[in-house]
């Protein structure tokens, strides 16, 4: 029986991914499916929040979701790392970022239950613009002007979802915009805490700290869920929300995240499918416009910082 020839194999260059890691284009391929797949959990995991908080307690909701997220890390975790799951050198840093992820998901929870899903997801992806100005202002990182014009253009389409005499004009805007400052705010302190501490441990970390902090609204929110439909609901988020984030880390091991940062902004699609799928919403076209304004403003000035680091990177010609 003859055998056939094998086919030759194409010259296919590596592509380098973080810490100079070699990416082959078929691990890219794969972490970019893992991406839009943890952004399609973040969606639903959205979505489902403000159909469930409709008739369950948003804190409880809020307890529910963390209380997922922390034992299924140390379930899965704890066995394979054992005591070192536990240990760093930044214990009140690691309080205080789960405590700014708490506040920002605190915000989330109240946004999407008083707004729609993409106009809010859209708002909430101005969090890289808002973490570039005060990586500027605060920590003195040089920024072009072609970014502070991406920046400014972020901040226009916001104002063009928000805008006055739209519908969302009022005292609902201020709950994505302290998401935003609160999100920024733990972007800038994981970007420190990461040079030092485990990954792994951070998410631990983060999801015990918000256990314990919405533990404490519990014994004032507390009811059992009534119906087979808010039970399901409440394990749809916190699976959702686990599966999402454990997905978004292995994507960041396959691929680089300049690759992938572009991507988180399809985020906003998703949203805006949830919402017309469960919701009947469609965003009116001034909000279209704004959506896509935060969308192409965001994927571009992520585009510029991963340029222009690597032409920093780049040796220079004698």
């Amino acid at each position: 029986m003859s055998r056939r020839r094998a086919a030759p194999k194409a010259n296919v260059a590596p592509v380098a991914g973080r810490g100079g890691q070699n990416v082959m284009p078929h691990h890219n391929l794969a972490g970019m499916l893992l991406a839009l797949t943890a952004l399609a959990c973040f969606a639903t995991l959205d979505t489902t929040t403000k159909y469930i908080t409709l008739s369950v307690p948003l804190l409880l909701a809020l307890w529910f979701r963390y209380a997922f997220q922390a034992v299924a890390t140390t379930v899965v975790m704890l066995p394979q790392r054992g005591r070192a799951l536990l240990h760093t050198e930044r214990l009140f840093l690691q309080c205080l970022r789960g405590a700014l992820l708490f506040v920002t998901s605190l915000f989330t929870f109240l946004s999407v239950k008083y707004m729609p899903v993409g106009e809010f997801t859209a708002i909430a992806m101005i969090t890289p613009l808002v973490v570039t100005l005060l990586a500027a202002t605060l920590l003195g990182e040089r920024v072009s002007r072609l970014r502070w014009g991406l920046v400014g253009g972020g901040f226009a389409g916001t104002l063009f979802i928000i805008r006055p005499g739209g519908d969302l004009f009022g005292w609902i805007t201020l709950l994505p915009l302290v998401q935003v400052a609160a999100y920024s705010a733990f972007q800038i302190l994981t970007s420190r805490l990461v040079k030092t501490e485990d990954a792994v441990t951070m998410h631990f970390y983060t999801g015990w700290v918000g256990t314990l902090l919405a533990s404490l609204a519990l014994p004032f929110v507390w009811t059992l869920p009534q119906t087979a439909g808010q039970w399901a609901g409440l394990l749809l988020m916190g699976a959702m929300g686990a599966i999402g984030h454990f997905l978004l880390i292995l994507a960041y091991r396959r691929t680089a995240a300049a690759t992938l940062t572009p991507l988180l902004y399809a985020q906003i699609a998703f949203a805006m499918l949830g919402g017309w799928l469960v919701f009947s919403h469609v965003p009116d076209g001034w909000a279209l416009l704004g959506m896509t304004m935060i969308a192409f403003c965001g994927a571009a000035s992520a585009w510029l910082a991963v340029r222009e680091s690597r032409l920093q990177l780049e040796p220079m010609e004698v």
